[in-house]
């Protein structure tokens, strides 16, 4: 795997889409509105089951990409994993479509799958009924900031990028950023996976949250806000819009919640203060994007 270090260049990700990867897009034959054939590539979905010391936990419906960074990425998220427990092993069977984390001492986590919810979430977004358990206590980095310059220089590059989405369609991405610049990219068909992964990726990699800014495709939803703060990162944006709960929640925890992210636009709900307006079309009304 690519480490941050090794990585050149404004543009070059640590990790990013393989939208050539053949396990990851399937082409399909069909017939357009006029009855003519056509080809078209659509995003590949499979489950992929996941394990806690032996048990159970999930099953989630994704691309397949990274199975281990998703699998530890979710269970930090979902709070059924602390950032300082020890993790021996993260086996993948592709197989049987089966991954298994493995820690030193065995988990608390049984009372927690009983109060599993269904959340707003596509491709089995779930959430447990106490992940706000973290949340409150969370005291996010009040010096990190944003500039309009550098969302500007971040919005280009993702979209640059090749990806999935420019592929086939149907699919999130997310990524996390320092400053100007992109060092991770994620797609699932569901972005509560592309943040898993993210979550998982840093964590393996011992990449603290505190200056980071993170960006989503998907709604600024309750649960995008909650995971963003869980993975300590003070700025969360998005080319999507919001939801009432997401801002309120993002207001109560510090977090900067910027939305409707393209070209030269965007609207921020929340943690306004962090950003420093240092081009002049950010201010302009008339300003084209």
């Amino acid at each position: 795997m690519s480490s941050l270090a090794g990585a050149k260049g404004v543009e070059a990700f640590a990790l990013a889409p393989d939208p050539d990867d053949p396990q990851l897009t399937r082409c399909v034959d069909g017939r357009d509105q006029l009855g003519q054939p056509v080809s078209l590539n659509v995003v590949v979905e499979r489950p992929l089951t996941l394990y806690l010391n032996g048990t159970e936990v999930v099953t989630l419906m994704t691309i397949g990409d990274h199975p281990e960074l998703l699998a530890l990425g979710f269970l930090l998220n979902q709070n059924m994993l602390a950032a300082d427990d020890a993790v021996t092993a993260i086996e993948h069977d592709a197989e049987l479509d089966v991954v298994v984390v493995r820690t030193r001492s065995e988990a608390r986590y049984e009372q927690k799958l009983q109060r599993r919810i269904r959340t707003s979430g596509c491709a089995q977004g779930t959430v447990f009924g106490d992940i706000m358990e973290r949340f409150d206590d969370t005291r996010l980095d009040t010096t990190a900031e944003l500039r309009s310059s550098w969302l500007r220089s971040l919005l280009v590059q993702i979209g640059r990028q090749p990806s999935l989405y420019q592929k086939a369609g149907a699919i999130h991405g997310c990524v996390l950023c320092r400053r100007d610049r992109p060092l991770v990219y994620m797609e699932d068909v569901g972005r509560h996976n592309a943040v898993d992964k993210i979550a998982g990726y840093m964590h393996r990699n011992g990449l603290s949250g505190h200056d980071k800014i993170f960006y989503t495709t998907g709604r600024l939803t309750s649960e995008m806000v909650i995971k963003t703060v869980h993975m300590q990162i003070p700025i969360l944006v998005s080319r999507s819009g919001f939801t009432a709960w997401g801002v309120e929640l993002a207001r109560r925890a510090g977090l900067t919640l910027i939305g409707r992210a393209k070209g030269l636009r965007f609207v921020v709900l929340a943690g306004a203060e962090r950003l420093v307006y240092d081009l002049a079309l950010a201010r302009s009304p008339g300003a084209s994007s």
